[in-house]
């Protein structure tokens, strides 16, 4: 047989797919509608990559260029801080810019850079701020809008962020100086348990779109076979008849890559207008990997041919009807034990082999053996059902009338709900991965919740500033609480040498007793007490150093002895926090900055610091009546030791560089408690950041990880459901006539529509049972490779529910259709 004849056969069945009347056409559209929904989804997932890429691209080139250390202004330098809020759980960044000369370079997205005063906004904030839904955050932005941001300057159509230009930028530990913008820094490598779970991902996600498309190609197997013997019957061979079936195949595959395409332009252009798991991305980025295009656009009609042929290798097609019109052979199981055994094969040598501190892995042959062990789950299906139908007998009418349509073509109905097999499989043994590994990836910050919600730092000029930033504070509305605190430094005495170490020997917080009962274990509390907090109860290094310098009758100076170098923080690390972890500025978005600017006020501290206070070496003596306590951890989780004052101890107008330490607790029935809270924050400091205290803190790369899967499970499960639905109406029209002639013969409709509806939940019960023993049995494999024990065996119930789920809303869409094809006319033929 010539490649001439092959191609002439084909193209005769191309023809008939979309010739051969009503029915045929009908038949064609629904197949390439299956094929093209798994199409787009393919191509979604093959520009998944440069979506990724294009948005780091975007954020490199927006950053300022940080590669060299910038020490003098000059006629194109400019001072920049980034910045960033919450609002109602949206992400608000932005960049404060002053030029120090009169060419400063333009960040990117913006035709100019913003005058002081005024912002640039991104689209979506624009319109944020236009609402009245953005009416708090427009208190909290003091700048006007003079423009927007361009694509340039944004990493998401969605995003919100402003460029604003702030007069009162002073060099700082926040605020640096820059030339120009773009930038990259070289990534971290993930290690080997996020290279473990993308790659099942993969193969989790996409193996429900291959396994639907190949069903897809076996739309109207019976009508295409009577079409078959008719072809026979006119002087077709065997041979020649499968050709032209597998033409009419390779049609509804060609037009479903068409088809598939237009599914994924439509989308591509809705792509910024959608967000899943606050991701999205421009038009532009959504472009498929050009081999990866290349192999779906390949692929595809081979499939579709290939599995027609292999469709057609046990039926003999004879001029009078076809053999699949009797008992069919019983299916094979042990091929499809191999495919299980196969993959389990392949899975076995890495137990035990990936290891957290790597950062490769046996990337091909997990994913093939994954991918076998998932499709072996899949070809199990088929047989299950037929072996499980053949023995069910009696019952009632509608139950009769289903098991025996099952017995008659189990494969159709086992083939429908396959993707569902495969997809809750995967699910199930990637839920047990998160819930394994997510303690890898999460750290216990040890804030304390229940104490506060809330916590900011603002910078003042000084002690009655300080304490007005608190009040200020505690009067916003929904706020029922505030652990305020002034805090600064004490310094030893007296001048000191060139070659002295300079820097605080210790913190001192002056606050009300009941704040200060939140920093320390106090046994009795008056205003105008002190007390010398030691850091763990015990003598150690922090304890003894604490005891010798800031005892009880210890004279202190209140401001540095000896100025510090230009450039160096006016406040270092604080002293008296040893164990103060990373501080969230969001949920799990670690804090940067330290103390940052919030104790500089954009160097307005710094400045006013010297004017706070008129002798040139203020010093306070520790009262002897002090007495020593045990810190206790604050609700953010630190413990501070030091010196705690009340108020009439100390006058606090003498401290130097103050700051209004506040910890808050507000209302959960006031609406938008917390954002109040930070437009009173920001009012009082515009660089002022609210954190929200968090009990676990997840490392970036894993909520970056679960997010991509999230989204991709999203639009798989969204894929499974159409294509439950297009199968589902596919095999109702097949059956018009059988069910016109069962209610002409005086069926009930009520018992037709519960046979349709155990038709379906007999091959899902099975397929959810298998895929629960093999999600189960494939977690526990993956989790041994990690050296994990399974957290919870409980995990399929959700996964189940969604699944059982779809089958329900996929019935109740097909009912329409049922009652449709009970109706007599369903009996006219022509």
């Amino acid at each position: 047989m010539n490649l001439r004849s092959w191609a002439r056969d084909l193209g005769l069945g191309a023809r008939l797919a979309v010739t051969g009347g009503r029915g045929g056409l009908l038949r064609t559209t629904l197949t390439a509608t299956g094929i093209g929904l798994g199409v787009a989804l393919l191509l979604v997932a093959a520009s998944l990559p440069n979506m990724l890429f294009q948005r780091e691209v975007r954020e490199s080139a927006r950053a300022v260029d940080a590669s060299r250390e910038v020490t003098r202004p000059g006629p194109d330098t400019f001072l920049h801080t980034e910045q960033e809020t919450l609002y109602r759980d949206d992400t608000v960044t932005g960049l404060l810019l002053r030029p120090e000369g009169p060419h400063p370079a333009v960040p990117p997205g913006a035709a100019k850079v913003p005058a002081a005063g005024e912002m640039l906004v991104s689209p979506a904030l624009r319109d944020l701020l236009a609402s009245p839904e953005g009416a708090l955050l427009r208190a909290r932005l003091p700048y006007e809008i003079a423009g927007t941001i361009g694509d340039a300057g944004l990493i998401g159509p969605t995003e919100l962020r402003y460029v604003a230009g702030n007069a009162a930028l002073t060099p700082g530990p926040d605020v640096s100086r820059g030339v120009r913008y773009g930038w990259s820094v070289p990534e971290e490598p993930a290690n080997s348990f996020l290279l473990l779970l993308v790659v099942i991902a993969c193969v989790v996600l996409l193996l429900p779109v291959l396994v639907f498309i190949a069903a897809a190609v076996r739309f109207g197997g019976e009508q295409r076979d009577r079409r078959l013997a008719a072809l026979r019957l006119v002087g077709a061979d065997t041979a020649m008849t499968r050709r032209i079936a597998a033409g009419e195949s390779l049609a509804g595959a060609v037009l479903g890559l068409a088809a598939g395409a237009g599914f994924f332009a439509a989308a591509r252009q809705l792509a910024g207008t959608f967000q899943i798991w606050d991701v999205n991305a421009f038009p532009s980025d959504v472009s498929p990997v050009p081999w990866l295009a290349a192999v779906i656009v390949t692929s595809v009609p081979v499939a579709a041919v290939v599995v027609s042929l292999v469709a057609l290798r046990g039926v003999v097609i004879e001029p009078l009807g076809v053999v699949r019109a009797t008992a069919p052979k019983p299916r094979r199981l042990v091929w499809r034990l191999l495919l299980v055994l196969a993959g389990v094969g392949l899975l076995v040598p890495t137990v035990g082999r990936v290891e957290a501190t790597g950062t490769t892995i046996d990337t091909a042959g997990i994913a093939i053996g994954a991918t076998l062990a998932l499709i072996g789950l899949t070809t199990l299906l088929p047989w299950l059902v037929e072996a499980l139908v053949k023995r069910l007998r009696g019952g009632p009418v509608a139950w009769q009338l289903a098991t025996r349509r099952l017995q008659l073509s189990s494969g159709t109905a086992a083939r429908t709900v396959s993707g569902i097999v495969v997809a809750a499989a995967g699910a199930i043994a990637l839920q047990m991965l998160f819930q394994a590994m997510q303690s890898d990836f999460m750290r216990v910050t040890n804030m304390d919740t229940a104490r506060a919600q809330l916590e900011t730092r603002v910078g003042a000029r000084g002690g009655d500033d300080a304490r007005r930033a608190i009040d200020a504070l505690g009067r916003t509305e929904g706020v029922t609480g505030v652990i305020g605190t002034i805090e600064s430094n004490v310094y030893w005495p007296g001048q000191l040498k060139k070659s002295d170490e300079i820097g605080p020997i210790t913190s001192i917080n002056v606050g009300d007793c009941a704040s200060l009962k939140e920093l320390a274990h106090l046994p009795s509390c008056a205003d105008g007490d002190v007390f010398v907090a030691l850091a763990h109860g015990k003598e150690g290094p922090e304890d003894a150093w604490v005891k010798r310098t800031a005892r009880p009758g210890a004279l202190v100076a209140l401001r540095e002895p000896r100025p510090r170098p230009a450039g160096q923080s006016d406040r270092p690390d604080q002293p008296g926090r040893p164990d103060q972890p990373g501080r969230p500025d969001q949920p799990g978005r670690p804090d940067q900055s330290g103390q940052s600017a919030r104790s500089a006020q954009s160097g307005q501290s710094a400045r006013s610091g010297q004017s706070a206070h008129s002798d040139p070496m203020p010093t306070w003596r520790i009262p002897a009546t002090a007495r020593y306590v045990d810190a206790r951890h604050d609700p953010m989780g630190q413990i501070r030791f030091g010196v705690l004052a009340t108020p009439k101890a100390i006058d606090a107008t003498r401290l130097e560089h103050p700051q209004a330490g506040a910890m808050i607790r507000v209302d959960p029935a006031v609406p938008d408690a917390a954002e109040h809270v930070r437009n009173t924050a920001a009012a009082l400091d515009p660089l002022t950041r609210v954190i929200t205290l968090q009990n676990f803190e997840r490392d970036g790369r894993f909520s970056s990880v679960r997010t991509g899967i999230l989204a991709g499970a999203t639009l798989t499960m969204l894929l499974v459901a159409a294509s439950l639905l297009v199968t589902t109406l596919e095999q109702l029209r097949e059956r018009k006539r059988l069910l016109s002639s069962l209610v002409a013969f005086g069926t009930r409709r009520t018992t037709l529509g519960w046979s349709v509806l155990w038709q379906t939940a007999v091959p899902i019960v099975l397929g959810m049972t298998l895929s629960v023993a093999g999600g189960l049995g494939l977690g526990v494999l993956l989790l041994r490779m990690i050296g994990k024990q399974v957290a919870d065996w409980w995990v399929f119930l959700p996964v189940t529910g969604v699944g059982a789920g779809l089958i329900l809303l996929v019935t109740v869409l097909s009912l329409p259709l049922l009652w449709r094809m009970m109706r007599a006319d369903g009996l006219r033929t022509e």
